[in-house]
C-alpha cells in the first residue's frame, strides 16, 4: 500500500463540513499544503467560494479536532485492509486527473497504483447490455489487455462488467473499476467475486471515503474519473439518455478520443452510440481502429478468435444451410428460429448441434444461438 504525505491533514480537510473538491483545490492553490489550511487557523482574503460560514468552520478548534479524529481512525482502516490513498501532490497521482477542472483531491486505490502508470482506455455502455454488446466488450477488453493498456470501467452490471472480466482474462491484463461508493463496499452487491478479483489482478477505484454509501449522485461525478484517467472512450451499447453519453460529452471536454461500436439500427440500445458517431465519434470495428486512433506506436493487436470459416471441410447439411441463414450476431431463441425457418424442432436440434460442433454458431444464456463472425 502507499500513503501520500500529509494524509492525516488531507483527510481532515476532506471531513470538515461543507468542503467539497473544488473548495479544497481552491484552498490548496491560496496556502500550498493541508497543513497550511488545518493548522493555522487563517486564510487569505477573497478566496473565491470561502465565505464567512466557512472561515469560522476553518477556524473551529473542536470542527478541526473532529475531523482529525475522523481522519486517524480513516488512517487505521487504510493500514489494516492495505489500501493506498493518493493526493493531488503526490507522485502517484495520475497526470491526466491533474489537468481536469475540479480533479478529485484523493484517490483510494484497493490494488496495485502501478495500473495507473500504463496507457489506458474506458470501455463502457449500457447496464441492461445485449449478448452482443457484452461479448463485443469482453472481447476489446481482453484483446487491449493483452497489449500492456488498462481497461478502465464504471463496474456496473452489463457492459462494465464484461469489460473487466475480458481484460482479467488477458495474460497479465488488469483493469480499474471506478467506483461511486467507497472502494470498501460492493455495488452492485451481486459483484462481490469480480470485485475481488480486481483488488487483485487490477485496482477498485474511488474519491469516496471508506464506508461511503452508493448513491445516485455519486455515480455521474465519478463519471469524470473515468473520462479523466484513459486516452479514449469506447461506448459500446448506449440508449439515447445513457449516463454513458455523459462520460462520452465529458471526454470530449476532456480532450480524449471517443469511440462508438454500431449495432443494429433497430435496437434501443445502439441509438445511443449511432448518434455518438452521427456527431463525429470514431466507428470501430475492431480493437485495431481505436490503437490506430490514438496513435499509439503498440505492437498490432491480433483479433481473438470468434469462429472460422470452416466450409471446406466442414459441408452443411440443408437444414444446417436453412437455420444459419436465420441466425445472425445478435442471439435467436428456439422458438424465433423455428418461426424464422419453418422447421421441426425435430430437424432444428441436431441441425444447431451440428453448426455448434462446426464452429459456426455458438450457445449463450437462455438457451439461444448465435452466429460467429469469421475473421
Amino acid at each position: 500500500m502507499y500513503l501520500c504525505s500529509e494524509a492525516e491533514d488531507w483527510l481532515t480537510l476532506t471531513f470538515l463540513p461543507g468542503l467539497g473538491s473544488t473548495l479544497i483545490n481552491r484552498l490548496i492553490q491560496e496556502t500550498g499544503s493541508p497543513k497550511a489550511v488545518v493548522r493555522t487557523g487563517s486564510l487569505p482574503r477573497g478566496i473565491p467560494g470561502i465565505g464567512s460560514q466557512l472561515r469560522k468552520t476553518l477556524a473551529s478548534p473542536s470542527l478541526i479536532a473532529a475531523s482529525q479524529q475522523r481522519a486517524r481512525r480513516e488512517l487505521d482502516l487504510l493500514h489494516r485492509h492495505g489500501i493506498s490513498l493518493l493526493s493531488l501532490h503526490c507522485s502517484q497521482y495520475p497526470p491526466s486527473l491533474r489537468n481536469l477542472p475540479d480533479p478529485p483531491v484523493l484517490l483510494y486505490c484497493r490494488g496495485e497504483t502501478h495500473w495507473l502508470k500504463r496507457p489506458a482506455v474506458a470501455v463502457i455502455g449500457a447496464r441492461s447490455a445485449t449478448e452482443y454488446g457484452r461479448r463485443i466488450s469482453s472481447q476489446f477488453a481482453a484483446e487491449l489487455a493483452a497489449t500492456g493498456i488498462t481497461v478502465v470501467s464504471g463496474g456496473a452490471h452489463g457492459i462494465d462488467a464484461a469489460a473487466h472480466i475480458g481484460a482479467l482474462t488477458a495474460p497479465g491484463g488488469g483493469t480499474v473499476a471506478v467506483l461511486g461508493c467507497g472502494v470498501d463496499k460492493v455495488y452492485p452487491p451481486a459483484h462481490a467475486a469480480l470485485f475481488k478479483d480486481i483488488a487483485v489482478s487490477g485496482m477498485l477505484l474511488s474519491e469516496y471515503p471508506l464506508g461511503t454509501a452508493p448513491e445516485g449522485f455519486r455515480f455521474p461525478a465519478r463519471n469524470r474519473i473515468i473520462s479523466g484517467l484513459v486516452q479514449g472512450v469506447v461506448v459500446v451499447e448506449a440508449t439515447e439518455k445513457s449516463g454513458s453519453l455523459i462520460t462520452a460529452k465529458l471526454a470530449l471536454e476532456q480532450g480524449r478520443e471517443v469511440f462508438a461500436v454500431p449495432g443494429r439500427i433497430d435496437s434501443p440500445k445502439s441509438r445511443g452510440t449511432h448518434s455518438l458517431i452521427q456527431q463525429g465519434a470514431c466507428l470501430v470495428q475492431s480493437v485495431q481502429d481505436i490503437v490506430e486512433g490514438l496513435s499509439w506506436k503498440i505492437e498490432r493487436v491480433e483479433s481473438l478468435p470468434r469462429g472460422q470459416d470452416s466450409s471446406a471441410m466442414n459441408p452443411l447439411a440443408p437444414a444446417e444451410e436453412h437455420v444459419l441463414a436465420c441466425l445472425d450476431v445478435y442471439a435467436l431463441d428456439i422458438e424465433e428460429i423455428v418461426r424464422k425457418t419453418g422447421l421441426e424442432l425435430i430437424d432444428i436440434h441436431p441441425a444447431l448441434l451440428g453448426l455448434e460442433l462446426k464452429g459456426y454458431i455458438r450457445q449463450v444464456s437462455g438457451q439461444r444461438y448465435e452466429k460467429l463472425v469469421a475473421e
